[in-house]
Order: C-alpha cells, then structure tokens, then sequence
C-alpha cells in the first residue's frame, strides 16, 4: 500500500507542476503500477471505463463539427441583436455560455463564444477581459447540469450509473440540473450588480450566416439519443459512448461525401487526445490504487475527520472540493474522489448521491476560484493574451470568487434540504 501511496502521490505533485505533460505523467504512472506488480496487467485494462472514454472523443468530435457550422455564432449575434446596452449584452452572453456548456464541453463554449465578446468589445471601445471571464466561469458552473455538461458529470454517471434523465430527475427527487440553474440564477444576478455601470447601447454587426444546418442536427440527435437510451432496460454498459462516436463517425462521413476533407480532417484533429489518454491512464492508477487499499485508507483519514455524521461528511467533501479544485484540475480530482465518496457512504450508512452531488458541485465549481482552476478558464486567458490582453490574477478573481461563492452556497444548500 506504501508504494502504491507514494506512486499517487508523486503522480499528483507532478501533474501540478507541470500541468501540460499531465497525460505523459499519468501514462507513467500507470505503467509503474503494473510493472511493480501493484496491478496485474489484465486488472489494468479492464478498469478502463471505455464508455468515458468513447463518450468524451465522440461528444468532442460533435462539438467541433458544430463551432465549424457557425451556428453558435449566429445564436450569439441574435442574442446581440436584443440587447439594449452592454449589461445586458454581458449577462446575456453569460447565460447563454451557461446553456451551451450545459450540453457542450466548458472548453468549446469559451471557443465558441469568446470570439462575439471579443467583437462586441472593440466594437464598443471596451475591455473584453471581464466579459470573456464572466463567459469562461458561466460555462464551467453549467458543466454539472447534465450527463453530457462535462468530463466530470460523465465520470459520475458512469460511475454512479446514473443516464442523461437522472440528472434532471432521480429517485422522486429534483436532479442536480435544477440545482445548477437556481445556483446559475443567484450567480447571475450577482454578474449584473458587478456590470451595473456599463450602460452603453450595443452596436450592431451583421448576423453569422450558416450555410450547413447538418451539424446542428447532429447535436440535438445526440442529446435526444442519449435521453433514449435512458429508457432502455438492461442495455450494455458502453451504450452512450456507441451513440456519441457513432454520430461523430456520421457527421466525418457525410463531410467525406459532400468534399470536406479539411473540415473532416479539423473534427478528427481537434479532439482532445491528451484528455482522453489522461483519462484512460487515470483509470489504471485509481484501479491500482483500489487494488492495494489506499481508496479504503483516504476515506477512513475523512471519516476520521468528520465522525460518522453525514452532515459533517457532505460538508467536508463540498467544501475540501472546492479548495482543492481551484488549484488542481477537477478531472483526476474526481476520478479520485468518486471511489472514495462510495467508501464513505458506505461506511456512515447513507445514500451516496448526497455526496456525489456535492463532490459534482464543489469540484466543479471551485475551479473558478482561480485562472489555473479549470481549463476553460485557462482557454479564456489564453485567447485574451493571444488578442493583447494582460490579464492578472486580481482581475479573475473579482469576478470569479464571489461568483463561485454565490452559486457553491446557494447548492450547498439546496444539495442538503432536496436531498437528505
């Protein structure tokens, strides 16, 4: 267990420290596991939870063919075309960052949205750094609405076995999406007290023209298929991940056939790689860790801390969540984590949905603490940096920290009433 624990740990201080060879690092990592005789090879590979993994590079796919149509554009420009003054062009650009990344990854919104803002700013003689965070820590709070929203909510609906339905409504109770919203709704109120002052009418562009509206169809099929497949009684366990790749596969094929071989060869070349083998090597360290009882020593280290009281435990986990999420990236986080919480629960006598909703919640929403907290966050300072914008630290957290709080304690609660 000693050297299992040691191999973690060192995998996790070096994905810190050098956060763009995480997939290197934790491909390592793994390999340690097996080659130290920790995990027997065979074990290694049946951890890896080939659903995720087919889910995430298949809704990847999807998206990238979707930004490529300009139809998010096109939505943000009629957005634009409704607005009054730049509050409202700021809230509204934030809300509608919320809806999109509540079915497209929290990375891709920014990619889609930041552009309007970035407009909408030199049009109006503004700065877009605090409209593109506002945009960057909207989307990464929506992320936890659905089972597609992002990397984490896969993780916990494969783990959990929850499906696409489970996330609005789940065991007679309101789902986690209901919660996001009044917490989308408190935070967002607190964006229009911060942009109160900003009263300039909104200039005008023309609108995005869409000339390819197949795209789009593929999002909704997959959205639609997926809330299907919920309905479906004992259906293999890699279903979802067969729906998302198999239409990313239509969306290349149909691109094939009508002569887009760049815009195929783009969808394919913008799939995020590097996360989905981060994700399969994540797999195997967690399996290795599993195997040698290092989950089962950090959930008695919680149990430990906060007795055998529930409330103590969802407390705990929410709040260390939320912490440790501003400085660490949420994914291997949670894929840590969710084992632990199912130990936990176990341990005290509950049900573990009140505590996989506040890992879900404090995880998700702690990475807007700070600009390294989460990726999409990290994506919007890059694009502000890349168009001449120097954003400090300060100007991220002005919005970002008492947006989080708002919304982290208006779940917090909510989590704690609907729910125990």
């Amino acid at each position: 267990m000693l050297e299992a624990l040691l191999i973690f740990t060192i995998t996790y201080i070096l994905m810190i420290a050098i956060p763009k060879h995480r997939a290197v690092i934790a491909v390592i990592s793994a390999a340690a596991f097996m080659i130290l005789g920790i995990l027997p090879p065979e074990e290694a590979m049946a951890g890896v939870e080939w659903n995720v993994i087919l889910m995430i590079g298949g809704t990847m796919g999807v998206v990238s063919l979707f930004i490529s149509s300009k139809m998010p554009a096109l939505l943000a420009d009629m957005i634009m075309h409704r607005v009054p003054d730049i509050r409202w062009a700021v809230i509204s650009l934030s809300l509608f960052a919320s809806i999109v990344s509540a079915f497209v990854d929290n990375v891709a919104t920014v990619l889609m949205i930041a552009p309007v803002a970035l407009a909408v700013a030199k049009k109006q003689n503004i700065s877009p750094v605090p409209i593109i965070i506002s945009i960057s820590v909207a989307s990464n709070l929506q992320g936890a609405a659905t089972l597609v929203g992002d990397t984490t909510s896969i993780l916990l609906g494969n783990y959990a076995s929850m499906d696409f339905l489970d996330f609005f409504w789940f065991g007679g109770k309101p789902g986690i999406f209901w919660i996001v919203q009044i917490s989308c709704a408190a935070s967002i109120i607190l964006l229009f007290f911060i942009f109160r002052r900003m009263r300039q009418p909104v200039v005008r562009g023309e609108m995005t023209r869409v000339t390819d509206y197949f795209p789009t169809v593929l999002m909704l099929g997959l959205v639609i298929m997926l809330i299907a497949a919920s309905f479906l009684p004992g259906k293999p366990k890699i279903t979802n991940g067969l729906i998302c790749t198999g239409l990313f596969f239509i969306g290349l094929m149909r691109e094939l056939l009508c002569g887009k071989l760049k815009s195929a060869v783009k969808a394919i070349t913008e799939i995020d790689y590097s996360t989905l083998i981060l994700l399969a090597a994540l797999f195997i360290i967690i399996e290795g860790i599993t195997h040698a009882g290092v989950i089962d020593a950090i959930s008695h280290a919680f149990i430990a801390l906060c007795g055998n009281n529930i409330f103590s435990a969802y407390t705990l986990i929410v709040w260390f969540s939320v912490i440790a999420s501003a400085f660490v990236d949420n994914i291997p986080y949670v894929a840590t984590m969710l084992p632990v919480v199912s130990v936990i629960s176990s341990i005290i006598g509950s049900s573990p949905y009140i505590l996989y909703y506040g890992l879900l919640v404090g995880s998700t929403l702690g990475g807007n603490l700070t600009p390294i907290g989460a990726s999409a966050n990290i994506t919007a300072i890059g694009i502000l940096e890349k168009n001449g914008f120097n954003v400090k630290s300060s100007d991220f957290m002005k919005i970002g920290v008492p947006f989080t709080f708002a919304a982290i304690l208006t779940g917090y609660v909510l989590l704690w009433i609907i729910w125990i």
